[in-house]
């Protein structure tokens, strides 16, 4: 018998994140387009300079509210006509509002897509913010309020915040809003905020996707390219300050049979040149089931299902910001365990950091650290919604169109040494700002006795 011989592997074909064309509308709008062959689903993320610290006093929320109106339908047609076009085009929309500010974003296949960018362009230009529609979307936001209070880890990164920032600083409430401010938005404080930061001259629109027999140029002329508005220079952003000097906050939930733990501070930006290290390091320390912190309060003592190190960007301001306001992120780190290993959860995760502030990461824990993080990025950016929200998040941080595909060749040279010292900064155990949502009558002794920082009780 003759069997064919066995297929051998091709050469591995060089991967590089994908560069954007620049360019801009005749009403201001930048644009920046990637074409992505055989990637039939477009991506489109636009990009309002509409920030959080914006928000009228008093009105936090109302940024939120008014994303929501956005999409979900315009002055021509109701909430349910235009959700019924968005589904005959097979296309999702959806928006939301953040420090730096509102996103709107859409999927549609390609063939839908003037149909779609139609639809968008639409709300942007006519917004429908009738009083019934946005008394709906304040009810639903009100209703959504007691639920998040509820969930431990959204009531920690809320507390979290309130303890890192100063009460006059927007940062330091939640993002949506508080039941007090929302209830006071109305349709009037909705179209006054859109008609202050709306318009195409501050925004920035991403389009990715396989744009083979797209007229691009012409669609957008014909869509976007009719939103009007005046010109204005970009808001300046106020400076980021914040307190972390070490404690520990416990928010009181009785009964509670879980302790939700969150330890944090604010550290560097995407435009300090600590960031790659900064990444790497915190990858080894928390970013995978194989990192130091999970191998210790997972697999050795087995207090927790999982324990997470990150770093997330708040906001970023240009370089050359007149302002002088410095980007910031908060590096925390996440996680729960059951209430009875709350202490000695503690004892061991700062003990892990001081050995990791003595002994240092090893050559063999930057080595995976690297495979995986620039490893996974041809998976990572498979689809055209995972490239276009990477190019909006660069907008939105003012970094340069490059920026993404720099970054895995800065990790890729990023030394142990390096690594170690970035994130030895990162979590200093002195420090540190902990949070503990859980029964205070069992946790708040075991906690002050590891002196990791004066122990207060908050309610739940």
């Amino acid at each position: 018998m003759q069997y064919h011989p066995q297929p051998a592997p091709g050469a591995a074909k060089p991967w590089a994140f994908p560069a954007p064309e620049r360019g801009a509308l005749p009403n201001g709008l930048t644009v920046l387009r990637c074409h992505r062959p055989g990637q039939q689903v477009v991506a489109v993320e636009i990009f309002l300079d509409a920030p959080l610290d914006a928000e009228p006093a008093g009105l936090d929320g109302v940024a939120t509210i008014m994303a929501r109106a956005l999409s979900e339908g315009t002055d021509k047609r109701s909430a349910e006509e235009f959700a019924a076009e968005l589904e005959r085009c097979g296309a999702t929309l959806d928006a939301h509002a953040d420090h730096p500010g509102l996103r709107v974003s859409l999927e549609v296949p390609a063939s839908r897509l003037p149909k779609a960018l139609g639809l968008v362009a639409e709300a942007l230009r006519a917004p429908a913010f009738a009083d019934s529609e946005v008394e709906r979307l304040v009810g639903n936001r009100l209703d959504e309020i007691p639920h998040e209070q509820a969930n431990p880890a959204r009531r920690a990164a809320k507390q979290l915040s309130k303890e890192l920032f100063p009460a006059t600083a927007r940062m330091s409430r939640p993002r949506q809003g508080t039941e007090e401010t929302v209830s006071r938005i109305d349709a009037a404080a909705v179209r006054a905020f859109y008609d202050a930061h709306v318009r195409p001259s501050t925004a920035t629109a991403v389009v990715v996707g396989d744009l083979t027999d797209i007229d691009l140029d012409a669609l957008l002329a014909d869509t976007l390219g009719d939103w009007s508005g005046n010109t204005v220079e970009p808001r300046p952003a106020p400076p980021i300050t914040a307190d972390d000097t070490g404690r520990v906050v416990i928010v009181d939930r009785p009964g509670a049979v879980q302790t939700q733990l969150l330890i944090g501070r604010i550290g560097a930006d995407r435009h300090d040149s600590v960031w790659p290290a900064q990444v790497l390091g915190t990858y080894c320390l928390g970013g995978t089931l194989t990192s130091r912190l999970d191998r210790v309060l997972r697999e050795e003592k087995g207090y927790t299902y999982g324990v997470r190190a990150f770093a997330q960007v708040l906001r970023s301001s240009a370089p050359d910001s007149a302002s002088g306001a410095t980007g910031a992120s908060t590096l925390a780190i996440s996680g729960s365990v059951d209430t009875e290993s709350t202490g000695p959860a503690l004892d061991d995760l700062w003990k892990v950091l001081r050995t990791l502030a003595a002994e240092g990461l090893t050559d063999a824990e930057r080595e995976t650290a690297v495979q995986n993080l620039v490893g996974v990025a041809p998976l990572k950016f498979e689809t055209a919604a995972s490239v276009a929200g990477t190019l909006a998040d660069q907008v939105e941080q003012h970094l340069p169109d490059d920026y993404q595909a720099t970054l895995y060749a800065r990790l890729a040279e990023t030394g142990t040494v390096e690594a170690t010292a970035a994130v030895v900064n990162a979590f200093p155990v002195d420090r540190l700002v902990t949070v503990l949502v859980g029964d205070a009558s069992q946790i708040a002794e075991p906690v002050r006795a590891l002196g990791i920082g004066e122990v207060s009780v908050v309610t739940g």
